[in-house]
């Protein structure tokens, strides 16, 4: 058995937390050998939160990385000894084993590894006096000194580095609570892989950090396909709907099970956040038909619940430019120019002149940092079905297809989709 982390995009929106938990509750019924564990690798935004928390879930944890660490690899020896022991005690343990190392204990407290050079470092050296060995000292007489250990939350790769630098053949591990384990140099010849499924993403740029260590084997997804190389063949589930929540609810009907209401009604919420309460043009019949029987089962109204939860949504105004635009941003390279995408949902567009100068400059300063060409950030009224964009300066501007409003500001009727609707006319106006 082991963890199988189940993980969506950087800047996690709704949709990637609800589809990696509601995927992970299907795939903890269908494979009992292994746990999936929800996670998420970036931080969420107060409104995201707010609709998580009324949804009554243990909200997926933060993972920051999926690099292989010291406690992946370590060992927890069945045996150990005192140092107050005679040297004789180490004979029973190599009856049994041929450590590299022994853990030495003091009345209970770990006092430090006894390595087998201790033992021949001795023995040579009682050799070369008398030709004999006449007394047995203690263990704690013969052995070297100890050098600092190592966390076990540290990575493997730094382990091992500090490992090499050093003459001994292990060292000591130690977690929150004291030592933990030994590591030796065996132990870093086959270090063990994380297995992780991404959901709502395939592209490794988009993804947790260290996916180029893992063990990736599965994807559920509704973005194109830029997908990391895999050692195996894998699961792979990609459609072009509205959410992916919808396509982990096709999965629990194409593995005869039904979601209970509570995980039915996770996956209605990632839904109609994607498909912006099933008005975006991404949104498919397929997603119509999830929509209603995710409702059904967890006894909510489609059209009042999306309503509601799009109304904990914080405007712009009480946000933090920065923070808000980096939300759900999303970065694509065309023609050899990065540019990057943002987009924000409000409930009005009302008040958009009043904060679209200081997001404005929050926008240069993230294309700045990003290292990007062009960046927009397309603010979107999920209520009256239209948007507002707001753009770095760039050559492209003057080939959008919408009505200034301002110097860099544009008016998008009827514009709901970042993939669908704008990211075409971004693509068009860079190669112009």
């Amino acid at each position: 058995m082991g963890n199988v982390y189940i993980t969506g995009h950087k800047n996690p929106d709704l949709d990637s937390i609800c589809s990696a938990y509601g995927y992970a509750r299907l795939m903890n019924l269908q494979d009992p050998d292994n746990t999936y564990v929800p996670v998420r690798c970036g931080h969420l935004s107060s409104s995201i939160r707010s609709i998580l928390e009324q949804l009554d879930i243990e909200i997926p944890a933060y993972k920051m990385d999926v690099y292989p660490r010291v406690r992946d690899i370590m060992l927890s020896a069945d045996h150990g000894i005192d140092a107050d022991d005679p040297l004789t005690a180490v004979a029973a343990i190599y009856e049994k084993t041929s450590p590299s190392v022994i853990p030495v204990y003091e009345k209970g407290e770990f006092y430090g590894l006894l390595a087998v050079d201790d033992i021949t470092n001795w023995t040579m050296r009682e050799l070369s006096r008398d030709n004999k060995i006449t007394t047995i000292p203690k263990v704690r007489d013969i052995m070297s000194s100890q050098e600092p250990g190592v966390g076990a939350g540290e990575l493997v790769d730094e382990a091992k580095t500090l490992l090499q630098s050093s003459k001994k053949r292990g060292l000591a591990v130690f977690d929150e609570n004291g030592y933990a384990g030994y590591v030796t140099r065996r132990c870093f010849l086959k270090v063990p892989k994380n297995k992780v499924i991404l959901v709502d993403h395939n592209e490794s740029r988009q993804s947790i950090l260290g996916i180029e260590t893992a063990d990736i084997v599965g994807i559920v997804d509704h973005h194109r396909l830029d997908a990391i190389k895999t050692e195996q063949p894998i699961f792979i589930c990609a459609e072009p709907l509205g959410s992916t929540c919808t396509i982990v609810y096709q999965q629990f009907i194409r593995n005869n099970r039904t979601p209970d209401p509570v995980t039915a009604k996770v996956l209605l919420t990632g839904l109609l956040s994607d498909t912006l309460i099933l008005k975006s043009p991404t949104t498919t019949g397929e997603d119509a038909v999830a929509a209603h029987v995710l409702a059904s089962i967890c006894r909510e109204d489609v059209n009042e619940y999306g309503l509601s939860m799009f109304s904990r949504i914080e405007g712009l105004k009480e946000r933090e430019p920065e923070a808000a635009i980096t939300s759900d941003f999303k970065t694509y390279t065309e023609k050899g120019i990065k540019l990057g995408i943002g987009q924000c949902e409000v409930t009005t567009l009302n008040d958009f002149r009043d904060y679209a100068a200081e997001y404005a400059g929050a926008l240069e300063n993230v294309r700045k940092m990003q290292g990007l060409a062009w960046a927009v950030l397309m603010v979107t009224d999920v209520i009256h079905e239209h948007s507002a964009l707001i753009c770095t300066d760039y050559r492209g501007n003057r080939h959008l297809p919408y009505r200034p409003m301002g110097r860099n500001l544009y008016d998008m009727p009827h514009v709901m989709s970042r993939k669908k609707q704008l990211l075409p006319e971004i693509i068009h106006a860079v190669g112009e």
